[in-house]
């Protein structure tokens, strides 16, 4: 169950739904750390001077918004904290249109909406009469102190809140070239339409999204899997000054951990490292990416 951002009511009209706020997507795309590949430690975020190069304490850093180029009015966290909206945790309903009205490139982020206190029936009643009459509500919400200009849409048993773009954040048609809308000033046949319409009805099919998946991302945790089947670990091995090696990586393998006490040879009564046959070279030949350690030899008599 995923975490409740808000509980709060749709208001519309005299009416008002108590409902519960949650978040109606799921990211499952594949991340990857930023890594020290000497010792497999984590790269952490630096904050510095972009002109000097220089650290840049916490208390010295204000923000700015940039009116003109290089030029900036300083803005404290009071002031910007004053001009948020205040969260009303309603859903304020303006006015109803008709479904097909709102563009695609207007969505932005879904939420579903669940009834709370008791309140199923009026859930209902407006899920219900938003489906019969094909409008969809467009709504003002305070959401993680923002506000936001949404749509309220009936989807299944559910009512869906999805965010929308402002006007002027969808970029307007006039910015781009695209061919003439008349078929014919297009230079597209009548011929070539029927047989474009014939091939859209060849294709045609239900909407499944589970029928579509994210090829990158399978075929990554397939690797991901592979490696650590096979032992491939990201593990990486440095001298440091003193000339002993640092494990980076937990060690999976209970093997590894003794071939590694092997090649670091066991501590004799004279205190001297003794020779193993992992230091003359067994080891090195299985894994030739690793750089072999000095160990100390005997002299020959």
């Amino acid at each position: 169950m995923p975490h409740m951002i808000w509980k709060g009511a749709i208001s519309f009209g005299l009416v008002h739904v108590p409902v519960q706020l949650y978040p109606a997507t799921q990211s499952e795309k594949v991340g990857f750390n930023l890594l020290d590949k000497r010792s497999m430690d984590p790269i952490g975020y630096k904050q510095i001077n972009k002109n000097t190069g220089k650290d840049v304490t916490r208390d010295n850093i204000v923000r700015g918004f940039e009116y003109e180029k290089g030029k900036y009015v300083v803005m404290t966290d009071a002031e910007i904290r004053a001009a948020n909206p205040e969260s009303t945790q309603t859903v304020d309903i303006l006015s109803f249109v008709d479904a097909p009205e709102i563009s695609f490139l207007s969505l932005d982020t879904p939420y579903y909406l669940t009834p709370d206190r008791k309140g199923e029936k009026v859930y209902a009643l407006l899920r219900d009469a938003l489906k019969d009459t094909g409008k969809v509500g467009i709504a003002s919400v305070v959401l993680h102190n923002k506000q936001h200009l949404a749509a309220l849409i009936p989807v299944g048993p559910a009512l869906a809140l999805n965010t929308l773009r402002w006007g002027d954040e969808v970029r307007d048609f006039t910015e781009f070239k695209f061919p003439d809308e008349d078929t014919k000033k297009a230079g597209v046949t009548s011929k070539e339409l029927d047989m474009a319409k014939r091939l859209i009805d060849d294709m045609s099919d239900s909407w499944d999204p589970t029928k579509y998946h994210d090829t990158f991302r399978d075929d990554i945790m397939k690797l991901v899997d592979q490696k650590v089947k096979e032992g491939k670990i990201a593990e990486v091995m440095k001298f440091e000054e003193g000339g002993e090696e640092k494990a980076s990586a937990d060690i999976l393998d209970l093997s590894e951990l003794l071939k590694r006490s092997l090649k670091s040879g066991g501590a004799t009564k004279s205190g001297k490292a003794s020779p193993s046959k992992a230091d003359a070279g067994d080891d090195a030949a299985e894994e030739p990416a690793r750089p072999a350690r000095k160990t100390a030899r005997r002299k020959r008599a």
